[in-house]
């Protein structure tokens, strides 16, 4: 018996993942990036740069800062399902750029402030970030060093109340649009190969800062409305009140909080694929050659097939990543396993869907050849996938 092509379901959320009040905040994250975003988001592609009103706007409709506590002005909601739910919003609208630019404030540098940041300091940063106010940026790469944070050489001296940092930082994300940047620096005094209490990390503010300097932006070859830049500190002067955690604990902190971001790739990259497929089966439908519709073709149901498998398999798996999270279980190593699976899988899955639309596939209007684009830099951001394989073997070998 055949089926039906309607029976193949492609449900906007999933009934034994979601519940109802993460479908009612899809709603609002619906709306938001209906008549927010989806209009506007070709021509922020082509500028290289999103207008801060999206970060005050998304701030009024409560969707940045969702894990902050209710006595900052936040909802409090560390359910990470609610993340993801706006992750596949944007995703669905090609807004990828987007969704990547919140994770940067909302998966990279909050939980640092939640976990280590004084009282004074929440008080101060938190509640700017709930409004739009405050955009942040992770400046941990430098160009000598890439994955190897050990390899650091920024550095930060005491000088009585304050330090004074010096130091060149390179692929940052939010690096023109944002107001500061959680940065990593050294701090021991010592020249010699760094230590694990060798760093130290800061919130460095651009405006307040006199030696901070963006450097040129980036030009990528995808996700380009999400603005990407060199930055250097030239003896800049940080207040001691600006230190986020226990100096030297710099890499102790990026190590335990590494999880969630890391989580956040994952749920990207499998909305990245997913929106792939669903647009590629309605490509097939829709299309015909030589007298027949592409699906039609024995081939093409069989590609199609194996890339509802693949991309199911997938939701299904970060989605374990996701309970886990949940429940304080995800550590380093199945952070880095979702990760891996889910942005090699949509590396993968967008160049299948792209094949299957044949010359349109390489159009840049086709919203297939700009996920192929974009899921292009998954297996590289938040840790590449070799030196995820590194952290997975390396445990399998410690038994």
């Amino acid at each position: 018996m055949t089926e039906s092509p309607s029976a193949q379901p492609f449900p906007l959320g999933d009934s034994a993942f979601y519940e109802e009040e993460h479908e009612e905040f899809r709603e609002v994250a619906r709306e938001f990036v209906v008549r927010k975003v989806e209009p506007h988001y070709a021509s922020w592609d082509a500028e290289h740069m999103m207008p801060r009103s999206l970060w005050t706007d998304a701030g009024e409709a409560g969707l940045l800062g969702l894990a902050v506590p209710e006595e900052y002005g936040g909802m409090g909601l560390t359910d990470y399902r609610f993340r993801a739910v706006l992750d596949e919003e944007l995703v669905r609208r090609g807004a990828l750029g987007a969704a990547l630019a919140f994770h940067l404030n909302d998966d990279w540098v909050l939980p640092h402030l939640l976990a280590h940041g004084t009282e004074e300091q929440k008080e101060r940063w938190l509640p700017r970030i709930l409004t739009g106010e405050l955009v942040t940026s992770v400046a941990w790469t430098e160009p000598g060093a890439g994955s190897d944070l050990r390899g650091v050489r920024t550095r930060a001296v005491r000088d009585r109340e304050d330090w004074v940092l010096t130091g060149q930082k390179t692929f940052i994300g939010n690096g023109i649009s944002g107001d500061a940047a959680l940065v990593l620096a050294r701090t021991d005094g010592r020249t010699d190969r760094a230590g694990e209490d060798s760093f130290s990390l800061f919130l460095v503010h651009k405006a307040d800062s006199p030696g901070y300097e963006v450097g040129r932006q980036l030009d990528k070859m995808g996700v380009k409305a999400s603005d990407t830049a060199e930055l250097f500190f030239e003896d800049v002067r940080v207040p001691g009140s600006n230190l986020v955690g226990t100096q030297g604990g710099g890499l102790r902190q990026i190590q335990q909080l590494l999880p969630q971001g890391r989580l956040a790739i994952a749920v990207a990259a499998a909305a990245v694929a997913r929106a792939a497929l669903e647009e590629t089966v309605r490509y097939t439908r829709d299309r015909t050659a030589f007298g027949s519709r592409v699906l039609d073709f024995q081939h093409s149901r069989f590609e199609v097939a194996d890339l509802v498998v693949e991309v199911e398999a997938t939701e299904a798996y970060v989605r374990r990543a996701v309970h886990a999270f949940n429940a304080g279980a995800l550590d380093v190593v199945g952070a880095s396993k979702a990760k891996y699976w889910a942005s090699e899988r949509a590396k993968a899955v967008t160049d299948r869907c792209l094949q299957l639309h044949g010359g349109y596939g390489y159009i840049l209007e086709y919203p297939v050849a700009q996920a192929y684009l974009a899921s292009r830099l998954l297996t590289i951001f938040g840790g590449t996938s070799e030196i995820l394989r590194e952290t997975i073997g390396r445990a399998v070998a410690e038994g």
